[in-house]
């Protein structure tokens, strides 16, 4: 019997955490789905791949457009390709004042950020339940565990993946489906070089601070195959969330203020 390939299928794939997860995927022995607005990048990313052994299936979405999740799930199922891992990486972030948002920016982070995500896990779980197996993997982050001033929604939305995936990794406890989520802290990204840039809402922070995206990618990857609920990548990170979550609200609310204010006054 010839041996059949696991595939995953990859949001955010062209850049950041997510061409480092399917690097990572590729060379544990996975097929891919890589998903994402940019077609060079993807298409690059492939070429780079190729060597891998792995079948790579690119595709172009804009998943900010509300049919984007139910488009993507049919054209997947069209071109007869089950899905064994899904990961949600794809993220929108912008950095400073909420009242500086305009209402397209607002409404385009909750739909990639947050409800994208979940109809995307809602379709493929679907598959996968009918299977009895399958992985689920959905990129949350560090500022899931307490509010971040200048990045008031941007931590909601955030906050709204870590409690959907741990609830819903419960709801699927022994049906061969696990749900992961993954907590990352500041990560050396595109996107985080974005908002950092000046006049941005973060200055330059300390080196022991920023996360390596490879490793980032790696430990979300091995938490995925394990089936962990919560992973949260670097000891400093893991502190922080301990302390966010043994801590009184106000006073991480409060401290989580002072911090913002003095970095928006560099």
């Amino acid at each position: 019997m010839a041996f059949t390939r696991p595939r995953v299928l990859i949001t955010g794939a062209s850049a950041g955490i997510g061409a480092e997860f399917a690097r990572v995927f590729a060379a544990n022995g996975h097929d891919l789905i890589l998903v994402a607005r940019r077609e060079d990048r993807l298409n690059a990313l492939r070429d780079e791949l190729a060597p891998t052994g792995a079948d790579i299936v690119v595709i172009v979405k804009d998943l900010a457009l509300k049919t984007a999740a139910s488009a993507l799930h049919k054209d997947v199922k069209k071109r007869g390709l089950p899905v064994d891992v899904l990961v949600n990486n794809a993220g929108i972030a912008y950095g400073g004042a909420f009242t500086a948002m305009n209402a397209d920016d607002v409404a385009r982070m909750v739909l990639v950020n947050a409800a994208t995500l979940a109809t995307l896990t809602r379709l493929f779980v679907t598959d996968m339940l009918a299977r009895g197996a399958g992985r689920i993997l959905n990129v949350s982050s560090l500022s899931a565990f307490q509010a971040v001033p200048n990045m008031s929604l941007y931590a909601a939305t955030k906050a709204f993946v870590l409690s959907f995936s741990e609830g819903l990794a419960e709801e699927l406890r022994g049906s061969g489906v696990t749900v992961t989520a993954l907590c990352p802290g500041v990560t050396d990204t595109e996107m985080v070089h974005d908002i950092a840039h000046p006049g941005g809402a973060f200055p330059e922070l300390p080196a022991f601070l920023i996360s390596d995206v490879k490793a980032v990618a790696k430990e979300g990857y091995e938490a995925c195959v394990a089936g962990e609920v919560v992973r949260v990548p670097g000891f400093a990170n893991q502190l922080s969330a301990l302390w966010s979550q043994t801590q009184p609200r106000w006073l991480v609310r409060t401290f989580s203020g002072i911090f913002s204010r003095q970095l928006m006054r560099r």
